[in-house]
């Protein structure tokens, strides 16, 4: 059972957050809080996992990017964490993760490239070099369908 606080906190970070250079005092005035109280609240929201992710959603095109794609890799078991770290490392690359079962079979290490110029296929070389894997396939996005959170509240 979630507190009235809690709720509208919950209601309020389920959106997009205030572009701001302080966008949680931001929230704490829209509640009638404080900044501390604000995070203390999303923190036990998600210490308690009524909240189980907290992250941001990349607005690639608002942000100067033109060009993402999936880049899907085939890591041994025994190298998936190295590998991951090391291409997570990239600048290029704002997603990184295993994915269990593995698609195809194979793949089970998935990064999201986005580029501003250049080709997936430099990026994705110059990743196979540094990870040591060299099974990768390149999955451009070409169309984007929905970039939104899911709604609760």
């Amino acid at each position: 059972m979630l507190l009235p606080k809690e709720t509208q906190i919950a209601a309020i970070i389920q959106a997009d957050i205030p572009l701001r250079k302080t966008p949680f005092r931001t929230i704490a005035q829209t509640v009638g809080a404080t900044e501390e109280e604000v995070l203390s609240v999303i923190k036990d929201l998600k210490q308690r996992g009524v909240i189980r992710k907290f992250g941001a959603i990349v607005r690639h095109q608002k942000a100067g990017y033109t060009k993402n794609a999936l880049v899907v890799w085939a890591a041994h078991a025994d190298e998936i964490q190295r590998a991951g770290e090391i291409i997570a490392s990239f600048p290029e690359v704002t997603h990184c993760y295993e994915r269990t079962p593995a698609w195809k079979g194979r793949y089970n290490l998935f990064s999201m490239v986005h580029l501003k110029a250049g080709s997936y296929e430099q990026i994705a070389t110059m990743l196979s070099r540094a990870s040591g894997i060299a099974d990768f396939q390149i999955l451009e996005s070409r169309e984007e369908f929905k970039k939104s959170s899911m709604e609760y509240f």
